[in-house]
């Protein structure tokens, strides 16, 4: 990953102050992108895992009875993306906290996080919540959930109509939340001299933030013994946002350090065997209420978190790098998006038209691949109707989020 020099420690950058925002967009890594494609195929994977997951007075039957290999499937991966996106988007704050510069407003931020997020999943929240209730008003409550991003708070419907996207309910409220701590954060950053305390205010803000979600788990499960399947409890911001805090924390270092500290090619892959080692004994000792199964979610960010970085902060590439940068993983990078909200749909809508293995052990390595086939070539079609068109919407305001001026020689 490039990063920008950086002025001497002690020095205060001088020079005109650059608009920081988008900084992230122009310069993002491909090994994000790679990696973002990697998340999203192992999603597909686990929800077609959840999908043949059965469940009888005897218990709970996986659609894979090894127990080393079931734990390598039903890794969840929710928390990179989560990490990805705080790491992304923090990115400009903290290099206007730290080194100077400004940020573009908020209504600049918002307006390029809606045109991103907003018109697909309306769509396909309407598009699917009008299939399944095909007389109105139907579940009319779940649709004002879903549109408003609520449904996260809802004990009974947070994963009707389109399951994943309670996360999105997540990615939304950290956005508003980004836009009100980033320039906090700026502003507060500015009279100190030293950059080692700008430093230590940023990071101080990003371990509060991680810290809050560790102690409410804490404080639900051990002091008031609410179960798991209390799921605002446990999905809603306050339990999941240590996510983002670590997300946020990443970029904090990545400022800090700039090209200092660059990670040689052992460490590196030392680094990123210890955070995959973890990842996958946390999924494997897992079980519901105990303590790996509890605090599951802001370890595992932790963890993709230092597994980001030792593939970010490095003196040089590796097969790794060259592995993630691949034309074919970036491009599920592109579409990962579309892939996210459109397979959980089209999966049940193939299994409920018995275009799928039945139920059973048997079914599930059958079904994985025609899920992710079927759901590939809707994510292709979504992005280039969808989308990509409604990047373009992007244009219609300039870089400090006023409406953009088109003709203005006619304006005057």
């Amino acid at each position: 990953m490039t990063v920008n020099s950086v002025p001497r420690p002690e020095a205060r950058p001088t020079g005109p102050p650059r608009p920081a925002e988008a900084a992230p967009a122009r310069r993002r890594a491909g090994e994000i992108e790679g990696y973002r494609g990697l998340a999203a195929l192992s999603t597909v994977v686990f929800h077609v895992w959840q999908q043949y997951h059965t469940y009888d007075r005897a218990g709970s039957h996986p659609p894979v009875g090894d127990r080393y290999l079931a734990s390598l499937l039903s890794l969840e991966v929710i928390d990179l993306f989560f990490v990805m996106s705080a790491y992304l988007l923090t990115l400009s704050y903290a290099r206007a906290a730290i080194d100077g510069g400004s940020t573009r407003p908020a209504r600049a931020f918002l307006f390029r996080r809606a045109i991103r997020i907003l018109p697909l999943y309306f769509l396909a929240v309407l598009v699917v919540w009008a299939s399944r209730n095909p007389e109105l008003p139907g579940n009319w409550q779940d649709l004002v959930a879903h549109l408003t991003f609520t449904q996260v708070f809802d004990r009974e419907q947070i994963f009707y109509t389109i399951g994943p996207t309670w996360s999105l309910s997540l990615e939304v409220l950290f956005y508003l939340l980004l836009v009100a701590l980033g320039p906090l954060a700026v502003r507060a950053c500015r009279p100190l001299r030293r950059r080692a305390t700008r430093v230590a205010v940023c990071a101080g803000g990003c371990l509060l933030l991680y810290a809050g979600p560790m102690v409410w788990i804490a404080v639900a499960r051990y002091g008031f013994g609410v179960p798991h399947t209390d799921w605002p409890v446990y999905f809603g911001p306050q339990a999941r946002f240590g996510g983002f805090a670590a997300g946020m924390a990443l970029a904090v270092a990545t400022v800090a350090l700039g090209e200092r500290g660059r990670l040689g090619t052992g460490a590196a892959r030392g680094l990123r065997a210890g955070a995959v080692v973890g990842l996958y004994l946390l999924s494997l000792y897992s079980a519901p209420e105990n303590a790996a199964f509890t605090f599951y979610h802001p370890l595992t960010a932790l963890l993709w978190t230092v597994l980001l970085f030792g593939t970010l902060h490095v003196r040089r590439r590796t097969r790794l790098h060259r592995a993630l940068t691949a034309r074919g993983l970036t491009w599920f990078g592109l579409i990962s998006y579309s892939l996210f909200i459109w397979h959980e749909p089209i999966m049940l809508a193939l299994y409920d038209g018995g275009l799928l293995p039945p139920a059973g052990p048997a079914g599930f390595p059958l079904a994985v691949p025609i899920v992710l086939a079927v759901a590939t070539l809707g994510a292709v079609v979504s992005y280039w109707v969808i989308e990509y068109p409604a990047s373009l919407l992007g244009r219609l305001r300039d870089g400090r989020g006023r409406p953009r001026e088109f003709y203005p020689d006619q304006a005057r």
